[in-house]
């Protein structure tokens, strides 16, 4: 263990529901280390927070444990739960939101967070992210061992992974959520520059997906029925205000306006289909 907490919620900073979680870490574990990683998770939307932790978890150091509630099933049969996964350790609601995360890494082990000791005094229904969450995570991280946390489980919940589909010469996807500029994530990843010109979509190990190369000046995009876009490799390779393709920072397929938002020069193109023309 580093002492090293991430968190990710839905919480937003208006409220004082992160202030309270990381009060309640700090009451527990002095030492702790802890990073925000993101409170803008869209309210409720589990994927939006499965996919923003599977795109963060590889830049954090060894041992990392990432505290992560977007749980809009609280109080309900729903099983909060701690995993060991890769080199960390994840505590969330057993609800799909840890899914993209471990097709990547794979599962090592897993308990229901049942133990009484490790929880808050007085559990309520609503704000198990203080009583049950931030107290699992704060032990793990100043070394209680994942077993005395609760009952081992075999598996846990997975979402179905998102749309990538590959032909000849088509890669098609889909539109994941937009960022905090309006830029337009898609599921088509991992996408690299192999040369200047040249593009590789190198799924993760595992992924019963074949590795492709294409020249991405022959390569054109399109969301849903609108105009196919070209790639680029950063903003400012179109005039302002102009609709683009490149690859973002966490290696996915992104839809952007340079100085603009996609998001709004594209309306209702969330969770609609990408279509990556490459032949």
């Amino acid at each position: 263990m580093n002492g090293i907490i991430a968190l990710l919620t839905d919480f937003g900073l208006s409220d004082n529901y992160v202030g309270v979680m990381r009060a309640v870490i700090l009451s527990i574990f002095s030492s702790a280390k802890l990073i925000d990683l993101t409170h803008a998770v869209q309210p409720q939307q589990i994927r939006h927070g499965t996919v923003i932790l599977q795109d963060s978890y590889a830049y954090f150091p060894r041992g990392t444990v990432f505290l992560s509630v977007v749980d809009p099933g609280v109080g309900s049969a729903r099983k909060p739960v701690a995993v060991a996964a890769g080199d960390y350790y994840f505590v969330a609601p057993d609800n799909g939101l840890l899914s993209y995360t471990l097709d990547e890494l794979g599962l090592q082990a897993a308990v229901t967070l049942d133990n009484p000791h490790y929880h808050l005094p007085g559990v309520g229904y609503t704000f198990h992210g203080r009583d049950i969450f931030a107290p699992a995570a704060a032990h793990l991280a100043a070394g209680v061992p994942l077993k005395a946390l609760g009952t081992s489980i075999q598996g846990i919940r997975r979402l179905p992974p998102p749309r990538l589909e590959i032909t000849h010469d088509t890669i098609i996807g889909e539109v994941l959520y937009a960022d905090h500029f309006g830029n337009l994530i898609t599921s088509i990843r991992p996408l690299r520059w192999t040369t200047e010109n040249e593009l590789e979509l190198q799924p993760h190990v595992g992924a019963n997906i074949t590795p492709v190369r294409f020249d991405a000046r022959a390569a054109t995009v399109s969301i849903g029925d609108h105009t196919s876009l070209s790639m680029h490799h950063a903003y400012s390779e179109v005039d302002p205000n102009v609709p683009l393709a490149l690859v973002g920072s966490s290696g996915r397929l992104e839809i952007a306006v340079n100085g603009g938002s996609a998001a709004a020069r594209f309306t209702g193109c969330i969770n609609q289909s990408i279509t990556l023309k490459i032949g």
